[in-house]
C-alpha cells in the first residue's frame, strides 16, 4: 500500500518540465545505445554493467572484499570511461552537431548537384575500367578541413577530366585522397586515416582501410577504385559496399546527396524540386 501511494505521488507530482526533462534523457540513452551498438564499446559496456550488477550482490551476500575492491573501481570509472570510450563519444558529439546546425556545404540545386554527381561518377567509372586506384570523398555536414590540409590545394570545378588526371599513376597526387566540397575539388594527395576496425577483410588494401578509418569518423562519402580489380566501392558511416556499376553508384550518390538538400529547403522549394524531377522522369 505504502508503495502504490509513492507511485501515485510521483505521478501527481509530474509536470510539463518533468517530461520535457524524461524525454531528453531517454533520447540520449537511445542515441548513445545507437552508436555504440556493433561496436567494441558494446562489449566493453556489458563488463560495466556486469561490474555494476555485482555491488548489490556483493553487499547482499556479505562479500565485503569483492565490495570494497568494486567500490574503489568505481571512484576512478568515470575517468575510465572517457578515456575508453573516446572515440564513441567524439561520434556522438559530432552527430548532435550535424543535427543541431544546417551546413553550407551541401549543395542546394538539384540540377547542378546531379551535374556534380554525373561528373565524378563517370570519372570513377573510367578509372574503374582501366584499373586506375583512386580515392575520393565527397564531404557532407562534418567539415573536413583539417584533412584537406595535409594534401595540396586545387580549388577548381568538379570534372572528370581532372578527377582523371589527379589519379594518374606515378604522378605527385595519385596516392593520396581527393576531397570534393560542393561543387568543387578542394584538394588532392591528403592523407586519411586508417581504420581501427580488426574484422574487415585482409584483402582489403591501404585505400579501403583509409576510407573506412574516415566514415568512421566523418559522414563523408567516400568512393574506392582498386587498383588490383577496378571494383568501386563506397564507405559511409563505417560500413564498406562493394561491387558498384555506373548506373547503380549514380542513384545512391543522388538519393543521399539530395535527402540532404530536402531537408534544408522550404516547402516551396521542395515542390519545385519535385516538380523538376518529375519533368525529367516524363521525358
Amino acid at each position: 500500500m505504502e508503495t502504490l501511494n509513492t507511485i501515485m505521488n510521483t505521478v501527481k507530482n509530474i509536470n510539463v518540465s518533468s517530461v520535457v526533462d524524461i524525454l531528453i534523457v531517454a533520447y540520449l540513452i537511445y542515441r548513445t545505445y545507437k552508436l555504440i551498438i556493433e561496436t567494441r564499446a558494446e562489449l566493453l559496456l556489458r563488463g560495466i554493467i556486469l561490474i555494476l550488477l555485482l555491488i548489490p550482490v556483493s553487499y547482499i551476500f556479505n562479500l565485503t572484499m569483492v565490495y570494497t575492491i568494486i567500490s574503489k573501481t568505481i571512484t576512478i570509472g568515470v575517468l575510465s570511461m572517457i578515456i575508453i570510450f573516446q572515440p564513441e563519444i567524439r561520434r556522438m558529439l559530432e552527430h548532435i552537431g550535424r543535427s543541431a546546425f544546417s551546413d553550407r556545404r551541401v549543395l542546394r540545386d538539384t540540377d547542378l548537384l546531379g551535374k556534380v554527381v554525373g561528373e565524378i561518377v563517370t570519372a570513377v567509372d573510367n578509372l574503374s575500367q582501366t584499373k586506375t586506384g583512386a580515392l575520393i570523398a565527397i564531404e557532407q555536414d562534418t567539415g573536413l578541413g583539417d584533412i584537406s590540409e595535409t594534401g595540396t590545394r586545387i580549388d577548381a570545378l568538379v570534372s572528370t577530366a581532372i578527377l582523371e588526371n589527379i589519379f594518374v599513376p606515378n604522378t605527385p597526387l595519385h596516392d593520396g585522397a581527393t576531397i570534393i566540397r560542393g561543387d568543387r575539388i578542394l584538394s588532392s594527395g591528403c592523407v586519411l586515416p586508417l581504420t581501427a576496425n580488426k574484422d574487415i577483410s585482409k584483402k582489403l588494401g591501404t585505400r579501403h582501410r583509409a576510407a573506412l578509418g574516415l566514415s568512421e569518423v566523418s559522414d563523408a562519402l567516400v568512393l574506392i577504385v582498386s587498383e588490383e580489380t577496378g571494383t568501386i566501392s563506397l564507405a559511409l558511416n563505417g560500413k564498406l559496399v562493394r561491387n558498384y556499376d555506373k548506373d547503380r553508384l549514380q542513384k545512391i550518390l543522388i538519393k543521399i546527396l539530395s535527402s540532404k538538400i530536402e531537408k534544408k529547403l522550404t516547402w516551396k522549394e521542395r515542390i519545385e524540386a519535385w516538380l523538376k524531377r518529375s519533368d525529367r522522369t516524363s521525358s
